[in-house]
C-alpha cells in the first residue's frame, strides 16, 4: 500500500518557474504512514531539532514517553508540522543528510526531488545515530589495527602500504582448475567471475603456509576502513580462528557478544546496532583467518544445526552457523586455510588459490622493500644469479625473512651478500634466528666482534631449548596458542620474550586476564620443534620420527577435528587435525638441522654421538619412505615408459631430501626410482621444489619423463631444473607460470642434449618471443614428436616461426597451437608449411581467429599433404564458404580421417550440405 501511495502521488518539492514555494507540511501529511514505517531511529532527529532550537527539552520528553518507535515518529511529525514550514523542511533535510540512519528513505527522497533551500543548508546536521556512530568507530579501529604489520622483531612495526605487494591470486573450480586471475580485490565479491556455487556464502581462500593469506585479509580490512572497498559492507568483523581454541568446552556466549566483545563494542545502544545487523545481514563482512588452526575437543554433533542469534551457545557453534548461513544469512564471508584443508562444497561460493609471487611480483616487492636504488640493484642481481634463492622468494613470508636478514646484516656490517650457493629453508630460518639474537646485543659491542653463528647459538642455548620445548609441546597436540602458565613452565624469561620469536595476542574466553602468546608464524613453531628434537639428548627414534608418522597417511583429503557435517568426515583412528602442513615443516627442518653441513653448528650444542645416532635414524627412514612412495608402477600412454603417479606428500618427501643436501641421500633416492615416468601433476609444487626434484633426478641413470603439469612453477623453477635436463626425454610444464624467459632456458638446455621427444607447455604465459624459441628447438631437435602449446599468446608471428620449423621436420607427429590468437595471416603460413611436412598426424588449431581465407589455404594443403590424419579447426570464424573449400579438398585426400569444425559460423541448415562427407564434422 505504501509503495502504491508513493507511485500514485506526484507531489514534487522542486519549484517550477513562477510557482509558489512547496508545502513541506503537506508533504509530511501525504507520506505520513511511509515515514512512520521506515524511520527506525528517532534520537538523531530529536538531537538535531533540539540543537537548532526547533524542539525544546519538553518536546523531546513528550516524544520519549511513547512506548513504540512508530508512536514516537507520529508524535515527532505532529510537533514538526505544528511548528511550520521551516521546521518541516529541516526535518526532511535531516533524513536526506544522515543517509546511514535513514537509507531506506533515500529512494523516496530521490523520488520527490527534494533540494534544501539556502536557509536550511546553513543549519548544521549532526549524525548521532548509534548504527552510524558504530560504523565510524569500527572503521577507525580496524583502520588503526591494519595500518601496521608486526615485523619478525616485536620492537618493529612496518606500514602495511610499504610492505604489501600483489601476488598471484587465482579463482579456481571445485577441482582446482583455473577460472582466471584476481586483478582487483573487489572481484572476490563479484559474482560475474569465479562463482562456483550460488547457494554458498563463503569465499574460501587457500594456499601454503607463508603464502600471504593473513596479510591479504589485513589489506582487505585496511581498504574497507578507508572506504576504498566498494562492496556494500557497512560492518566488518574479523576473527583469527586459532583463538577459538581458547574457549572452554562448557563456555557459551551469544552472537552479539561474539561480534562486539571480540571486535569493537558500540558506544551507544548496542541492542539497536545488533538489531540492525540482524535486519540487514547483507551489509556485514566477516573474515575468518586460519580455519585449519582450530583445535578443540568440543563435539558439534551434540548441538542442533540451527541456533538462535540471541541464545548463548558454544562459540564454535556460532562460527559454524555463520559459515553455513544459518546465522546472518546473506552476509559476506572470507575463510582462509592452508592447502589440504578440504571443506565440502555446499558452503563455498568461490575458491581462491594464492600462488605467491610471480617473477614480476618479486621485482615489484624488491623495489618496495629496498628504497635505495643501488641496494635494490645489488639484491636483484644476486637473486638473478641464484635461481634457488629466487624460488624460495616466491613465497612472500620466506622472501620477507631473506630480505630482512639481508637488510640487517647490510646495516650492521660493511657488506653482506646473499649466499651464492644452494640455500635451503633451514638456512633461511637459521639466519633469521641469528638476526634475532644479534639484535639483542648492543650495536657498538656487535661491531667490535667477529660474527659467529655457532658462538651466538651456544651463548643462548638455554633460551633456544626452552622455546623449542614449548613449541614441541604445542606441536604434539596441534596447539598454537600458549598461556602465561605454559610459557613460565619452560622457563622462558621476559628477556627471552623481547627477542621477538613470540608475540602477545588478544585472548578470548578465560585468557582475557593474562597474556597469551603465539609464535610469530606457524613455520617458526615448526622450526623450534625440530630444533628441540635435535638438541634434546633424551629424544629417541620414536620421538624423532613421530611427525613423519603423523604425515604418513596416504589419503589426500585431511580429516577434521570438528565433527561438522559439511566438513570431510573424520576417519576412525586417524589424527583428528585437518591439515598436517605444520608437521611437514617440522620434518623438513629436522632434515635440514641434521644435515652434515650443520654439524659444526650443533657440536657446540649437543654431543656429536647424539647427532650421529639421530642422523642415522633419519636417513634410514628416508630411504624406506622413498621405496613406499614409489610403489604402484603402471604403463604410461607413451611407449617404453613405466609411470608412477605420486601423491602430494611425495613433494614434501623431496623437500626433506633436499634439505639434507647429501649426495648420498640423493643417490639412494634415485636408486629407489624404478619408474621412468614421474607424474607430479596437481601436487602444488612451487619453483623451489624444482631444486628438490633436480637434487634427486640428476642421479637417475636412464632417460626420464617428468610431468609437472598443473602446478605453480615459474621461470625460476625452470632454471632450477638445469641439472636434470640431460636426462629428460619428456618434459611437461603445462598450466604453470612459464614465460618467454623460461622458454629461452628450455631451448638453450634441451638443444644441447637433443633427446627430448615431448614438450608440453600449454596454458602458460608464452608470447611470440617464446614461440620463436620453441620453433628453433623444433628445427634443431629432430627427436621431437609432441609439442603442446595450447592456451598461450603466440599470435601470428609465433605461428609463422612454427610454420618454418614444421616445414621439413622428420619426426613431429602431434602439434597443438590452439587458443593462441592466431588469425588468417598466421593460419595461411602454417597451411603453406604443412604442404611440405610428412610427419605431423594431428594438428590442433582450436579457438583461434581463422576465417574462410585461412580455410581455403588449409584446403589447398589437404590436396597435397597425405600424412595428416586429424585437423581440428573448432571454434574459429569459418563460414559455410570455408567449409565448402575444405569439403572439396577432401575429394583428393583419402588419408585424413576428420576435419573438426564445431563451433564455427555455420548453421545447422548450412551444415546439411556437407552431410555426405562424414569426415567434415560441424556439429
Amino acid at each position: 500500500m505504501e509503495g502504491q501511495l508513493c507511485a500514485n502521488l506526484e507531489i514534487s518539492v522542486e519549484k517550477p518557474p513562477g510557482a509558489s514555494p512547496p508545502s513541506f507540511i503537506a508533504l509530511l501529511k501525504v507520506y505520513r504512514e511511509l515515514l512512520v514505517s521506515r524511520i527506525r531511529n528517532t534520537q538523531c532527529l530529536i538531537d538535531n531539532l533540539i540543537k537548532n532550537d526547533y524542539f525544546s527539552t519538553e518536546d523531546a520528553e513528550i516524544v520519549i514517553q511513547f512506548p513504540t518507535q512508530a508512536d514516537k515518529v507520529r508524535k515527532i511529525l505532529d510537533l514538526v508540522q505544528s511548528k511550520g514550514e521551516e521546521v518541516s523542511e529541516y526535518f526532511i533535510h535531516v533524513l536526506q543528510t544522515v543517509t546511514d540512519a535513514y537509507y531506506e528513505l533515500q529512494p523516496w527522497l530521490d523520488e520527490i526531488g527534494y533540494k534544501p533551500s539556502e536557509n536550511i543548508c546553513s543549519k548544521p546536521v549532526v549524525n548521532t545515530d548509534p548504527v552510524s556512530r558504530y560504523c565510524q568507530k569500527l572503521r577507525y579501529e580496524l583502520g588503526r589495527d591494519s595500518k601496521f604489520v608486526m615485523s619478525y622483531a616485536q620492537r618493529e612495526e612496518m606500514l602495511l602500504e610499504e610492505i604489501y605487494s600483489d601476488s598471484i591470486m587465482e579463482l579456481v573450480s571445485f577441482t582446482n582448475e583455473s577460472l582466471g586471475k584476481v586483478c582487483q580485490l573487489e572481484a572476490l565479491f563479484d559474482d560475474a567471475v569465479g562463482l562456483i556455487n550460488e547457494d554458498g556464502e563463503t569465499i574460501y581462500v587457500f594456499g601454503d603456509a607463508g603464502i600471504g593469506k593473513s596479510i591479504l585479509l589485513q589489506k582487505i580490512q585496511s581498504l574497507w576502513a578507508r572506504k576504498q572497498l566498494e562492496i556494500g559492507a557497512k560492518f566488518f568483523f574479523r576473527f583469527r580462528c586459532r583463538m577459538f581454541s581458547c574457549f572452554k568446552e562448557d563456555e557459551a556466549i551469544c552472537l552479539k557478544d561474539l561480534l562486539f566483545k571480540y571486535n569493537c563494542y558500540p558506544d551507544q545502544d548496542p541492542a539497536e546496532v545488533f538489531h540492525h545487523i540482524l535486519q540487514f545481514p547483507h551489509t556485514v563482512l566477516f573474515t575468518f583467518d586460519g580455519f585449519d588452526e582450530i583445535y578443540s575437543n568440543f563435539d558439534l554433533s551434540s548441538v542442533p544445526e540451527m541456533c538462535s542469534p540471541n541464545e548463548p551457545i558454544h562459540p564454535l557453534v556460532l562460527l559454524v552457523s555463520l559459515l553455513r548461513g544459518k546465522l546472518l544469512k546473506g552476509s559476506k564471508k572470507i575463510l582462509t586455510a592452508r592447502t589440504g584443508t578440504e571443506i565440502q562444497r555446499n558452503i563455498i561460493r568461490k575458491k581462491v588459490l594464492l600462488r605467491g609471487f610471480s617473477s614480476n611480483n618479486l621485482k615489484e616487492y624488491t623495489a618496495t622493500f629496498f628504497k635505495d636504488e643501488g641496494q635494490r640493484t645489488l639484491v636483484l642481481n644476486q637473486l638473478e644469479a641464484n635461481p634457488n634463492l629466487c624460488s624460495l622468494c616466491s613465497v612472500p613470508l620466506f622472501c620477507w625473512i631473506i630480505f630482512k636478514c639481508y637488510e640487517h646484516f647490510h646495516s650492521m656490517f660493511d657488506s653482506h651478500e646473499l649466499p651464492d650457493c644452494s640455500v635451503t629453508l633451514t638456512d633461511v630460518f637459521l639466519l633469521m634466528i641469528e638476526v634475532h639474537l644479534n639484535r639483542s646485543l648492543k650495536t657498538s659491542l656487535l661491531k667490535n666482534n667477529t660474527r659467529s653463528q655457532a658462538e651466538m647459538f651456544k651463548s643462548r642455548k638455554e633460551t633456544l631449548l626452552a622455546l623449542g620445548k614449548m613449541a614441541y609441546k604445542g606441536m604434539e597436540n596441534s596447539f598454537f596458542i600458549f598461556e602465561q602458565e605454559e610459557v613460565s613452565s619452560v622457563n622462558i624469561s621476559e628477556g627471552d620474550l623481547q627477542l621477538g620469536f613470540l608475540r602477545t595476542v588478544k585472548g578470548y574466553s578465560g585468557c582475557d586476564n593474562q597474556c597469551t602468546y603465539e609464535f610469530l608464524h606457524l613455520t617458526l613453531q615448526s622450526f623450534f620443534t625440530a630444533f628441540f628434537l635435535v638438541i634434546e639428548e633424551k629424544v629417541g627414534a620414536k620421538e624423532l620420527l613421530q611427525f613423519f608418522n603423523e604425515c604418513s597417511s596416504t589419503e589426500t583429503a585431511q580429516p577434521t577435528c570438528l565433527r561438522i557435517p559439511w566438513l570431510k568426515k573424520q576417519l576412525a583412528g586417524k589424527d583428528p587435525f585437518r591439515n598436517k602442513e605444520h608437521f611437514h615443516f617440522t620434518n623438513l627442518f629436522l632434515c635440514g638441522l641434521l644435515s652434515r653441513s650443520k654439524q659444526k653448528l650443533f657440536r657446540h650444542l649437543v654431543l656429536p654421538a647424539v647427532i650421529k645416532r639421530k642422523r642415522k635414524t633419519l636417513i634410514t627412514y628416508l630411504g624406506e619412505s622413498m621405496k613406499s612412495h614409489l610403489k604402484g608402477v603402471t604403463r604410461s600412454r607413451l611407449p617404453n615408459y613405466n609411470q608412477v603417479q605420486v601423491q602430494p606428500n611425495f613433494v614434501w618427501m623431496l623437500r626433506c631430501l633436499y634439505e639434507t643436501q647429501s649426495e648420498k641421500v640423493g643417490k639412494l633416492a634415485a636408486k629407489r626410482m624404478h619408474a621412468n615416468y614421474i607424474k607430479l601433476t596437481y601436487c602444488n609444487a612451487y619453483s623451489a621444489d624444482c631444486g628438490a626434484i633436480s637434487f634427486v633426478v640428476h642421479h637417475f641413470q636412464k632417460r626420464l619423463a617428468l610431468d609437472l603439469d598443473n602446478n605453480n612453477i615459474n621461470d625460476y623453477g625452470v632454471k632450477q631444473l638445469l641439472p636434470c635436463f640431460s636426462k629428460l626425454a619428456v618434459i611437461r610444464l603445462s598450466v604453470n607460470q612459464v614465460t618467454d624467459h623460461g622458454v629461452k632456458i628450455l631451448y638453450e638446455e634441451l638443444s644441447k642434449y637433443q633427446i627430448v621427444t615431448f614438450l608440453g607447455l600449454y596454458n602458460n604465459q608464452i608470447t611470440d618471443v617464446g614461440a620463436k624459441y620453441v620453433a628453433k628447438l623444433i628445427e634443431e631437435c629432430s627427436s621431437l614428436e609432441y609439442v603442446k602449446m595450447w592456451g598461450n599468446q603466440v599470435g601470428d608471428e609465433g605461428a609463422k616461426a612454427f610454420a618454418e620449423a614444421l616445414r621439413n621436420h622428420p619426426t613431429l607427429t602431434n602439434v597443438s597451437l590452439a587458443f593462441n590468437g592466431i588469425t588468417t595471416e598466421g593460419g595461411k603460413s602454417i597451411a603453406e608449411a604443412m604442404q611440405h611436412n610428412n610427419s605431423v598426424k594431428i594438428f590442433w588449431l582450436t579457438k583461434n581467429e581463422l576465417d574462410d581465407e585461412a580455410a581455403m589455404s588449409f584446403a589447398e594443403m589437404l590436396k597435397v599433404n597425405k600424412k595428416l590424419v586429424h585437423l581440428w579447426l573448432i571454434q574459429n570464424q569459418i563460414t559455410a564458404k570455408g567449409v565448402k573449400y575444405l569439403s572439396e579438398a577432401l575429394k583428393e585426400n583419402t588419408a585424413i580421417k576428420e576435419v573438426c569444425l564445431n563451433g564455427n559460423l555455420i548453421s545447422q541448415e548450412e551444415a546439411k550440405a556437407f552431410e555426405n562427407e562424414e569426415r567434415i564434422i560441424c556439429f
